[in-house]
């Protein structure tokens, strides 16, 4: 079985973008990183990546407990980790793909929170 390294991304997901943005970036002093992206917004932080992402309209994280947050893991070897998981009736919520962080899925822990594996592309 791949072993899970420890986190290696944070997003959490935001209602207005722009306004999260301004937040993080003048508010908070996070410089905003090159990667451009249309639904969000990432930052130059080591050593752990940190982006903001538009959430769904519906998004209402008072009532969707665990839907606020997508902690991403690196791990050596993705796809055996997917199948692992996926062994032990793990909810799988993005099947495997490849991604500019390599391969990668999400699932959820026990409380719904979403957790993202990837490879490190």
């Amino acid at each position: 079985m791949a072993d899970i390294m420890g986190p290696d991304f944070i997003t959490l997901l935001v209602r207005d973008l722009e306004r999260s943005r301004q937040f993080y970036a003048e508010v908070l002093g996070l410089k905003t990183s090159p990667e451009t992206r249309p639904n969000a917004a990432a930052f130059a932080t080591k050593p752990t990546g940190f982006a903001i992402r538009k959430s769904p309209a519906d998004f209402n994280p008072l009532s969707q407990v665990g839907d606020g947050i997508i902690v991403w893991f690196r791990t050596a070897d993705s796809v055996a980790l997917h199948e692992n998981l996926k062994g032990r009736g793990v909810a799988i919520v993005q099947g495997l793909s490849d991604s500019p962080f390599g391969k990668m899925f999400t699932f959820r822990d026990p409380d719904g929170y979403l957790l993202t594996a990837h490879d490190g592309g």
